[in-house]
């Protein structure tokens, strides 16, 4: 599932930290969730109407998919989707890799992450990885996990290499992409540039 494979790309494997911060790991995890919303056909994307909205609201087998399509019941542009099923949506996805046996949450280590599954976390990176460095072409699955962190300015922190030359390449990837994940990806790095304000706002209120 798209949000499981991001949350990964977004955990260190030796060191179990997140390789960016809480701000952007759950705005991209809530895009991640949205296009696979979209995937599953359960949300459709008004490329007119620039909106999102339920054509088939009949419970999915999957409860994290599922809870987070219950948030959106009314027609909604891709910005307000993003903050409304942010909220639970890094615990839900943990949770998740945690069932699966793939990843394990433990407060005593530093980071609080510990891959149990190094395989899938290895083969989720090495497809994307392939994809973004040119080794391979994209498909819709590398294109949007690329995009998402393109749209967090994370690419560089969870793939080695210039910041310029992976910042220029994520961003022709993304250029790439379907309607719905381009405007998911544009509602996530709007909700990007909100929360860097509001920290900047708050630095300079505590000074």
């Amino acid at each position: 599932m798209l949000p499981e494979d991001l949350l990964l790309l977004f955990v260190d494997e030796r060191t179990g930290q997140a390789l960016a911060g809480p701000e952007a790991v759950e705005n991209a995890l809530s895009g991640a969730m949205l296009i696979e919303l979209v995937h599953s056909g359960r949300l459709a994307y008004d490329p007119n109407g620039l909106q999102l909205w339920v054509p088939d609201p009949t419970p999915l087998p999957h409860p994290l998919l599922h809870e987070s399509l219950v948030r959106l019941r009314a027609p909604l542009t891709p910005r307000r989707a993003v903050p409304r099923i942010r909220r639970h949506v890094r615990d839900n996805v943990m949770a998740g890799l945690e069932a699966r046996g793939v990843l394990a949450v433990e407060k005593r280590i530093f980071g609080g992450f510990v891959i149990r599954d190094p395989a899938v976390a290895g083969e989720v990176r090495t497809a994307v990885g392939s994809t973004l460095f040119g080794h391979r072409a994209p498909d819709a699955r590398s294109g949007a996990l690329i995009s998402l962190l393109h749209a967090v300015k994370s690419v560089h922190k969870v793939f080695s290499g210039g910041k310029h030359e992976l910042t220029a390449r994520a961003k022709q990837l993304a250029d790439g992409c379907a309607p719905a994940v381009a405007a998911i990806h544009a509602a996530v790095a709007a909700e990007m540039v909100v929360a860097t304000v509001a920290a900047t706002s708050e630095g300079r209120l505590l000074r």
